[in-house]
């Protein structure tokens, strides 16, 4: 099935079916806009194919916004993953695909939700290197980075960060000495707690200190983490960064 997208100079998006059957639309998801363009798309596929048992419509967002939102931080403060995902199951979809979504409670949300594996971009890394020690960077990605280091056969230092008098503080599990270090985790929305990870396991004697994120926003703190992380890996889920500092692995498809 193809479709084709119009934008009005106000800002409005309408969607064309040009071609009928099953519907597959593929987003990066990233933003409020995206999620508007898939309710648009499906409205028009709906309006061909609501007696038509035989196609199905699938949604891919390889990076949901608002992810990172999963609970009620503030009482007084909006659920905004919940308001996401009612709007994203209002649409109808029969699947809808999740790249690495930052908790379970993505999946738990939103309706006929699965889980695009990431575990092929930390393979390909882990094999770039050259077998690096993995590190999670703390008690919330310790458990996925532990399934990882399992499948590749690796070991897995787990850290963790606490602040004290208003400073972070690093504590480091394991010996790294001589070692090159891989941190892995999902998101990167700064790099700062990235940065002070890879300073404190050079402190310990690790030799290099490399980083792996499925989503790499880097809305801030990009340029300090060249002072202490050897080399980037993340996939192009978020944006596209042009930078030799940066390995991406592309896995955005998207046609409009």
């Amino acid at each position: 099935m193809q479709y084709k997208i119009k934008k009005f100079r106000d800002g409005q998006v309408t969607a064309t079916i040009v071609e009928e059957g099953s519907l597959q639309v593929y987003l990066r998801g990233n933003s409020y806009e995206d999620l508007f363009m898939a309710a648009s798309i499906k409205e028009a596929w709906d309006a061909h194919h609501t007696l038509d048992k035989t196609v199905t419509a699938t949604l891919t967002l390889y990076c949901l916004i608002g992810q990172r939102s999963d609970r009620r931080f503030h009482e007084k403060e909006s659920f905004d993953l919940k308001v996401i995902a009612r709007f994203i199951n209002s649409m109808g979809f029969d699947q809808v695909a999740l790249l690495h979504p930052h908790s379970a409670i993505s999946l738990a949300l939103i309706e006929n939700a699965v889980q695009i594996d990431h575990f092929k971009y930390v393979q390909q890394t882990y094999i770039h290197i050259g077998s690096p020690v993995l590190v999670s960077p703390d008690a919330g990605a310790y458990k996925t980075t532990h399934t990882i280091a399992e499948r590749l056969g690796a070991d897995l230092i787990p850290s963790n960060k606490v602040r004290v008098d208003g400073k972070p503080v690093i504590s480091i599990q394991g010996n790294v000495k001589d070692r090159e270090c891989l941190i892995v985790d999902d998101m990167a929305d700064g790099g700062r707690t990235f940065k002070y990870l890879a300073e404190a396991l050079k402190q310990q004697g690790a030799t290099k200190v490399f980083l792996y994120v499925t989503h790499a926003q880097f809305n801030y703190g990009f340029d300090e983490l060249k002072e202490s992380i050897d080399h980037i890996y993340c996939t192009n889920s978020y944006r596209e960064i042009e930078d030799a500092y940066v390995t991406q692995y592309d896995v955005v498809k998207i046609t409009l």
